[in-house]
């Protein structure tokens, strides 16, 4: 195991640079040539430089995937169990640090405090859960035999191998390490390709990784763009999982499929939320604010369209927009900021080019609707639109920015249909006093995680439950079982007992059948399986 007594990371001062003998160390980290080329990363907070990151080339990655194949068999030798304390010392681990890595994550993404904690809370919730749930989901499963008693079938689950992760930069902490996690709990070893703008944060977390007592090879990190160095990550694993856009996931999914791997593929969003008549107003304000401008908007599962029963409209509405006119907008590294900054120039155009075009088009603007500047380079502010229609860019595609569209509809059947009225199927939310009549809307609502009474917490934090989309927003599921059977194999050993299949001596073909056909009966009257 690996050495478990020095502690990398020491409490910085609070500050938008990073050291330099910091950034040298980290890079060790990376799999690289002896002389790669460099990229310089720029905090969205300032947009002043925050790092200088070396490049791996396709070879590069070969190299990282042959020595994670080398550290693979030891680590998947090891008990679940020990694998376990691991990911239980690097629990304790990343709340004891938090400090650090909640700066990193603001620095590289530009989110406020508060929804980079959210990052920690989760990543930490699910290192806890597969360390300790990780042996039920593996165990090995008998089943019910052809012939009750001398067929005995035996499902076992076998790790992949080496599991490519190709993580974006919006959450550089959760969708990068929290992916991981439930790959190396099932046996594999991960090269991970983290969004460079991210790799501050994965760097400084993969080394308490190593301090739990990780195995060197076992968590390989390679960083360069997606078409290149990504592209090489999904072209040389045995699995991949992806988080991103549509648009690329449907080119991973292809290159997944010329090579007969899995790959597991969480995209994009257009997401609602409905309030219905008879929804606690304060709490479905304070929820809503948070649903569609946590991080930003730069959130796979926040929210894009509010949908409002008539009804409600008059007492739900002027209570958000003053609370979303109310919000705190900051580029501190500290708490009390409601929502930070954007993380650059092209998702600053995005936010633009969708409330400009809505603008012109006829929509309304309730709240927000300028850039800021005096704040930081990329802060948007939050902002709220009505009368959008069909003819507008922020109707159906996705934003990933402050905005949200406001709907109003006469009944919970014309809200299902607006929110069902999308190519994209990730998150919903459905705010009413009574649980029972949510449950019900929500089943008929075309998502993968659909939140009552809260935006999307309820459903991501949990991390028993599977989480994923449904139509053009992925495939397969993060978390729970699914979460980690996605990284093995199933492998069926089934013994038989005194008899097989290829008759018995001294009786025809035909009787066998016959004997065989009788027993067949029986069985289903058995009521059997």
């Amino acid at each position: 195991m690996a050495d478990t007594v020095v502690d990398p990371l020491v409490e910085p001062a609070v500050s938008y640079a990073v050291d330099v003998a910091e950034v040298r160390r980290l890079s060790r980290h990376v799999v690289t040539g002896p002389s790669p080329e460099h990229i310089l990363t720029r905090t969205p907070l300032t947009g002043a430089p925050l790092a200088n990151w070396p490049v791996s080339t396709p070879d590069d990655v070969a190299g990282a995937v042959a020595t994670a194949r080398a550290a693979q068999k030891a680590w998947a030798r090891l008990p679940v169990e020990a694998r376990g304390h691991v990911m239980l010392r690097f629990h304790d681990l990343l709340l004891k640090h938090q400090g650090p890595i909640l700066d990193a994550i603001q620095l590289e993404s530009g989110k406020a405090r508060r929804h980079a904690f959210e990052e920690i809370a989760e990543t930490a919730t699910c290192a806890r859960h597969y360390a300790r749930a990780a042996a039920a989901y593996l165990k090995a499963k008998r089943h019910q035999g052809v012939l009750p008693i001398l067929t005995q079938p035996v499902e076992h689950h076998r790790p992949k191998g080496v599991v490519g992760v190709v993580s974006p930069w919006n959450y550089p902490l959760s969708l990068a390490i929290s992916d991981a996690i439930p790959a190396l709990m099932a046996g594999n070893a991960v090269v991970l390709r983290p969004d460079i703008q991210g790799a501050l944060t994965t760097l400084r977390t993969a080394a308490l990784l190593r301090v739990a007592g990780l195995p060197d090879g076992v968590l390989e990190i390679v960083l360069g763009d997606g078409p290149t160095t990504g592209q090489a990550v999904i072209d040389k694993t045995d699995y991949i999982s992806y988080t991103g856009s549509t648009a690329t996931g449907r080119l991973v999914a292809v290159s997944a499929a010329r090579r007969l791997i899995g790959a597991s593929l969480e995209l994009g969003g257009k997401n609602s939320l409905y309030v219905a008549a008879d929804a606690n107003l304060r709490r479905t304000v304070e929820g809503a604010v948070r649903s569609c401008f946590s991080s930003a908007g730069q959130l796979c599962i926040s929210t894009e369209r509010v949908i409002v029963h008539r009804d409600i409209a008059d007492a739900f509405l002027p209570r958000f927009v003053e609370a979303v006119q109310a919000m705190r907008l900051g580029v501190d590294l500290d708490w009390g900021i409601d929502m930070g900054s954007l993380v650059g120039q092209r998702q600053l155009e995005t936010v633009t080019r969708h409330i400009d075009d809505a603008l012109a088009k006829g929509a309304r603007l309730l709240a927000g609707g300028r850039a800021r500047p005096d704040i930081g380079p990329y802060v948007f502010e939050p902002t709220v639109l009505t009368d959008v229609t069909a003819a507008m860019e922020c109707r159906d595609g996705e934003t990933f920015g402050p905005v949200v569209a406001v709907y109003l509809v006469d009944s919970d059947d014309a809200a299902i249909a607006l929110a069902n009225d999308t190519e994209y199927g990730l998150n919903a939310s459905v705010w009413t006093r009574n649980v029972a009549h949510g449950r019900a809307i929500a089943a008929r609502i075309q998502a993968g995680t659909v939140n009552i009474n809260e935006g999307y917490g309820s459903a991501y934090a949990s991390a028993t439950a599977p989480m994923g989309g449904m139509k053009q927003s992925g495939i397969g599921r993060r978390h729970g079982r699914d979460g980690i059977l996605k990284y093995t194999e199933a492998q069926t050993i089934a013994a038989q007992h005194v008899m097989g299949f290829g008759g018995l001596p001294g009786v025809s073909d035909k009787m066998f059948a016959k004997t065989l056909t009788v027993g067949l009966r029986a069985l289903k009257g058995m009521g059997l399986k």
